[in-house]
């Protein structure tokens, strides 16, 4: 028979009693040892990695950024197809301006005065004709420079080529400057400004330290040693840190650079500790065993008409350098919360030490 009253007192006193650990002190040299070396390593580990590696007592924020960048410099020329040139700014820094990235012109393969006209397609393996019956009129490949006519023509004494309408005459990209023709490009210089944002503890701060003034940046640049803070550099001492790679290799097929920009700081410090640190990595590294298509480069047109009111095109492909502006970094400062977390965590690691010595303790040490 179930007594309810007898269920009632039962389930009343449990929840009236209070337990205690019964402590009992062990007098055991190797029972002692074990147990305070996993209460040091405990504590290593919470001081050591908890709070001084990961400073987890520290809430997070990470970057936002802008930024901008103008080049300077000019240089000269003087190739077939072109003649005497000088090179400024808004010749060889094409576009203007990027999403935090720009471009130096350093070698290109002219085709000056091209037009609209019918003409010779280069000879490969799908041009080369015998007579028109080898070409289909209206026919394009995307390897190719046009749309063939339908005729088979001379492209030289020896060789015949389907006939394309296309803007003639046609590039020939083959005829790459063993030497840099915009070698002067290696004293060109280069403004970065950047504005980095933690709106969790709304922190602003600008590459261009609060102590600089119009006259410093009109005669610093940029060493790691003596001058770590000037946001400007010249392009030959970026490609010099890379260590492994020659400017003047990487202005004949061009390539793409990065310039790191770390942001990561300690807020708990004054203002002034957190700055700018700038770094420069090769994003195209090169693999000696797989050299296909290496460098950077891509075409672009300069357009014009003649007297007669024809319109006519400078054909450039260009070689040279893209800089990828890359800002990074995060930002960390004392929270209590996260700091109650890790200290009741580190409490609760600390507690299992009495179980660990009590299985010690049942192995027979």
């Amino acid at each position: 028979i179930f007594h309810w009253k007898s269920a009632k007192m039962a389930c009343l006193s449990c929840l009236l009693e209070y337990g205690t650990v019964k402590i009992i002190v062990i007098r055991n040299k190797a029972v002692g040892s074990v147990f305070r070396l996993i209460q040091f390593l405990i504590i290593l580990y919470v001081i050591g990695y908890v709070c001084v590696v990961r400073k987890s007592y520290q809430v997070k924020d990470s970057v936002i950024s802008t930024v901008t960048t103008k080049v300077k410099g000019t240089g000269f020329t003087n190739i077939s197809g072109l003649g005497a040139h000088v090179w400024d700014v808004a010749d060889y820094n094409i576009p203007p301006e990027g999403e935090s990235s720009f471009f130096v012109l350093t070698n290109m393969i002219i085709t000056p005065n091209q037009m609209q006209s019918s003409c010779p397609e280069l000879p490969d393996q799908s041009t080369i004709c015998m007579s028109d019956s080898d070409c289909t009129e209206g026919s394009s490949d995307v390897r190719g420079n046009g749309i063939q006519t339908g005729l088979c023509v001379n492209y030289s004494e020896t060789v015949k080529t389907c006939e394309v309408l296309s803007w003639c005459p046609l590039e020939i990209d083959t005829d790459l400057p063993e030497n840099p023709l915009l070698a002067a490009a290696e004293n060109f210089t280069v403004l970065i400004k950047n504005t980095v944002t933690y709106p969790k503890f709304n922190f602003h701060k600008r590459n261009i330290l609060p102590d600089v003034n119009s006259s410093y940046l009109k005669q610093c640049e940029f060493n790691r040693i003596t001058d770590p803070h000037c946001p400007i550099f010249r392009l030959k001492d970026m490609v010099a840190e890379l260590r492994f790679y020659c400017i003047m290799v990487m202005f004949v097929k061009g390539g793409v650079l990065g310039i790191l920009i770390d942001w990561s700081c300690d807020l708990d410090f004054p203002e002034h500790y957190c700055g700018p640190k700038y770094s420069f990595c090769r994003m195209d590294n090169k693999n000696p065993e797989n050299n296909v298509a290496p460098g950077y480069n891509f075409r672009f047109a300069k357009y014009y008409k003649t007297t007669d009111d024809v319109e006519t095109r400078t054909l450039i492909k260009s070689y040279g350098i893209r800089f990828d502006v890359i800002v990074f970094g995060t930002a960390g400062k004392f929270n209590i919360v996260p700091t109650i977390v890790n200290v009741g965590a580190a409490l609760t690691i600390l507690g299992l030490v009495s179980p660990v010595k009590s299985a010690v303790l049942g192995l027979g040490v």
